[in-house]
C-alpha cells in the first residue's frame, strides 16, 4: 500500500525532482515506511510506501533492465505469487524481489497491458517507458484505490490524491463550480470530474496513455455490467457452493498476500461477520476485530453485536467509542483527509476506527459492496413491488389498456397514473425515468433558491447516463449497475481509502474481488433476493445462506445499520446553536454566496425533526468546513 506521484512535462530533471518532491511530501500518511523518486529531463514519479509484502525488497521505483520500463504501485496484488508462476512458465524473469509490484511490472514488460486482466487486487499503479516517452496509468476495476490527474495541454500530472496534485505548486486552486453543484445533490463529488478545475479522478477500470506529444487518452479495460439469466436452472446448492468458493478464496488471498498481522473492521453485521468468520474457517485464528460506537448508545451503538461476533469466532476484539465533542473536532481532519467535500458522516468513524485498528495491525478487511453486488439495503421492497407487475405485465395487451381506460373512471389521480405506467411503459424502463439512487437531496429548483447567483447542468445528467449504459432490461440489475459506478466508488470506497490511509492502515475488501462481482452480476434475481412465502423477501440471500451454519442468527437477521451515528440526533438536542453560527455567523463563506433563508430553513427542519433537514444541514456544514480547512471561497 503506497501512494504515488509523477509529472510530464517540458521539465527539467532537476525540477521534476523538486516537484515530485513537494508531492510526496504531501501523501507520507500513505507510507510512511519509505520513499523513493526518479526523474529525467521531462518526466518524474515517486512513491511514499506503507510496507505489506517483502518488507525488506519492495523498494520502489522498480525497474525492468532490459526493457527499461519503470514503474510505481498502489496497492496490492493478491493472486500474484500465481502471476509469478504464470509469467516464468512463458518466459525466463530474472527476479529481483519478492513483491508484487515487481510481477506487476514483469507483467506489463512480457504481456503488455492485456496483462491486467489476470491482476487480482486493488490498484493505481504507474508506468513509464524513457526510450518511448510513454506514460500508462492504471486504475482498479471496482475504483478502490483512487487515482487522479491533472491535464492543462501541455503538463501531466498525476497522484494518489488531490493534495499533491496542489503541493506541486503547478495547479491553479480553482473550484469546480459545478462539483459543488453536484455535491448538493449527492453528498459526494461525482467522477470522473473532482472539486478543482482541470483535476479529473481516472475511472475504475480505465487507463490513461500519454505518448511522445499526445495527449491523455482514456480508455477502458473492463467492465462489470452482465445480463443476468433468469432461465439458469441450477439448483440452489450448486449456486451456494459457487458462492462460497469464490468468497472463501477472496477472503483468503486477502490474508495470505501479507508479510505483517490482518485484521478486520467488525461492525456487527452480516457482512463483517462473514468475513470474520470466513476468515476462522479457513484457519486464521486469534485474529484482531475493530469496532466502533457512540457515547449515546442504543441504535448508535453496535458494539453488543460486534462483541457477540467476535466471540463466536474466538477474536480479539477492540473498540472506540466516540462522543459529541470529539465528533465535531475531528470534522476539519476528516475534511483534509478526504480531498473533496463528502458529506458521509461515517467517515469520522471510520477514521477513528482506523487510529484504533493500526495499533495492533497495518491491515484490515472491511464489508464494502456487499449490498451493491448482492443486493442489500431496501431492495426487498422494491423487487416485491416489480414482482407484481411483472405479473400484471404478463397480462394480454388488450387487458392492460382495458385496466387503463378503467381505471380513469373514479381513481384517485395517482393510482391513475400508475395503473397507466404499469399498462404502456415497460419495466426495464422505469429507471431511466425515475432515476433512482441512493443519495438525493437538493433537486435543481431548490439548489437556484439556494445558490441564487448560480445555474448549472441539472446533476440528474450523471445518473441518467449510468442508467442509459445499463445493460440489463431488469430494473434490479439496472440499480445495482448504477450503485457500483456511482455512490460505491464516489463514496463508500472514497471514505474508506481517504480515513484509512489518513491513519497509515491499509484496508482490503474481500466482496470487490473481480471473480466475485462478475459471478454476482450474472445471477438471477432470486440469487440476491429471495421470494419466501407468499410475500415476503430476503435480501442478500446467497450470503445469508452462507452464513446460516456460520454465524448465531440474531446476526444474520439483523437490520443493516452501517456505522450509525446519532448526528441528525444532535441537530436536534443541542447542536442547533453550533449549526447555525457556523453557517450564518460571520466567519461563514457559504453565507457569503447561498441564501440565508433557505440555510435557516434548512435548520429549523432539522431542529424539528422534519424531511431531508437533517442530512442537508450536515451538507452544508460538511462544504463549510472544507472550505475553511482549504481556504477557499466560491465568491467569484
Amino acid at each position: 500500500m503506497c501512494g504515488i506521484v509523477g509529472i510530464v512535462g517540458d521539465f527539467s530533471r532537476e525540477e521534476c525532482l523538486s516537484i515530485v518532491g513537494k508531492m510526496n511530501g504531501a501523501i507520507v500518511h500513505r507510507g510512511p515506511d519509505d520513499d523513493g523518486v526518479w526523474a529525467e529531463d521531462g518526466f518524474g514519479f515517486g512513491m511514499r510506501r506503507l510496507s505489506i509484502i517483502d518488507l525488506a525488497g519492495g523498494h520502489q521505483p522498480i525497474w525492468d533492465k532490459p526493457s527499461g520500463l519503470g514503474l510505481v504501485f498502489n496497492g496490492e496484488i493478491y493472486n500474484y505469487k500465481a502471476l509469478r508462476q504464470k509469467l516464468d512458465s512463458r518466459s525466463h524473469v530474472n527476479w529481483n524481489t519478492e513483491s508484487d509490484t515487481e510481477v506487476v511490472l514483469q507483467s506489463l514488460v512480457n504481456v503488455g497491458e492485456k496483462g491486467i486482466d489476470d491482476w487480482n487486487g486493488m490498484f493505481a499503479a504507474a508506468s513509464w517507458d524513457p526510450i518511448q516517452k510513454k506514460l500508462l496509468l492504471i486504475r482498479d476495476r471496482m475504483g478502490v484505490k483512487p487515482l487522479y490527474y491533472f491535464w492543462d495541454g501541455r503538463t501531466l500530472l498525476f497522484a494518489s490524491e488531490i493534495k499533491a496534485l496542489l503541493a506541486s505548486g503547478l495547479v491553479k486552486r480553482q473550484i469546480n463550480r459545478q462539483a459543488i453543484w453536484d455535491y448538493l445533490t449527492y453528498r459526494y463529488v461525482p467522477g470522473p470530474e473532482s472539486i478543482w478545475l482541470n483535476i479529473r479522478k481516472l475511472p475504475p477500470g480505465h487507463l490513461l496513455r500519454l505518448g511522445r506529444n499526445g495527449k491523455p487518452e482514456e480508455i477502458q479495460y473492463w467492465h462489470s455490467d452482465v445480463i443476468s439469466n433468469e432461465s439458469d436452472m441450477r439448483t440452489e446448492a450448486e449456486i451456494d457452493e459457487e458462492f462460497a468458493s469464490l468468497f472463501l478464496d477472496a477472503v483468503d488471498l486477502r490474508l495470505i498476500a501479507s508479510d505483517v498481522p490482518v485484521g478486520v473492521f467488525l461492525s456487527g453485521g452480516l457482512d463483517s461477520s462473514a468475513i470474520a468468520a470466513a476468515a476462522v474457517e479457513l484457519g486464521h485464528k486469534n485474529f484482531h476485530t475493530f469496532s466502533v460506537g457512540f457515547d449515546e448508545g442504543g441504535y448508535y451503538s453496535e458494539l453488543p453485536f460486534a462483541r457477540q461476533v467476535a466471540e463466536h469466532v474466538g477474536a480479539q476484539y477492540h473498540e472506540v467509542v466516540i462522543n459529541q465533542k470529539q465528533f465535531i473536532e475531528m470534522l476539519p481532519e476528516v475534511a483534509f483527509a478526504s480531498d473533496e467535500p463528502l458529506a458521509d458522516l461515517s467517515q469520522v468513524s471510520l477514521l477513528a476506527l482506523s487510529r484504533l485498528a493500526v495499533r495492533d495491525v497495518k491491515v484490515v478487511l472491511s464489508g464494502e459492496g456487499s449490498d451493491e453486488i448482492l443486493a442489500g439495503y431496501n431492495f426487498e421492497k422494491t423487487e416485491r413491488e416489480w414482482n407484481r407487475v411483472r405479473a400484471l405485465q404478463r397480462l394480454p395487451q388488450s387487458a392492460l389498456k382495458m385496466g387503463a381506460a378503467i381505471s380513469k373512471i373514479g381513481l384517485p389521480e395517482h393510482l391513475r397514473r400508475k395503473v397507466e405506467k404499469v399498462a404502456n411503459v415497460p419495466l426495464g424502463e422505469w429507471n431511466k425515468i425515475a432515476l433512482p439512487h441512493m443519495t438525493d437531496y437538493f433537486d435543481q429548483s431548490e439548489k437556484k433558491l439556494l445558490w441564487p447567483a448560480e445555474e448549472h447542468l441539472d446533476s440528474e445528467r450523471i445518473i441518467a447516463e449510468h442508467y442509459a449504459a445499463a445493460r440489463s432490461d431488469d430494473p434490479l440489475q439496472q440499480m445495482l449497475a448504477v450503485y457500483q459506478r456511482s455512490w460505491l466508488v464516489e463514496d463508500l470506497l472514497m471514505k474508506a481509502d481517504k480515513a484509512t490511509m489518513a491513519a497509515s492502515l491499509e484496508a482490503r475488501t474481500p466482496f470487490l474481488d473481480y471473480r466475485l462481482v462478475e459471478w454476482a452480476n450474472r445471477q438471477k434475481n432470486s440469487v440476491k433476493v429471495k421470494r419466501y412465502g407468499f410475500n415476503n423477501y430476503r435480501t442478500k440471500n446467497v450470503l445469508r445462506r452462507f452464513c446460516d451454519s456460520r454465524l448465531p442468527k440474531t446476526i444474520i437477521d439483523r437490520p443493516k445499520r452501517g456505522f450509525p451515528d446519532p448526528a441528525n440526533e444532535w441537530l436536534q438536542n443541542g447542536l442547533e446553536g453550533w449549526a447555525r453560527e457556523t453557517l450564518l455567523g460571520s466567519d461563514s463563506k457559504l453565507a457569503e454566496v447561498f441564501s440565508k433563508q433557505v440555510i435557516d430553513n434548512s435548520i429549523e427542519q432539522a431542529k424539528h425533526g422534519k424531511g431531508d433537514g437533517a442530512d442537508r444541514v450536515w451538507m452544508l456544514l460538511v462544504l463549510e468546513i472544507w472550505l475553511r480547512v482549504w481556504d477557499v471561497s466560491l465568491i467569484l
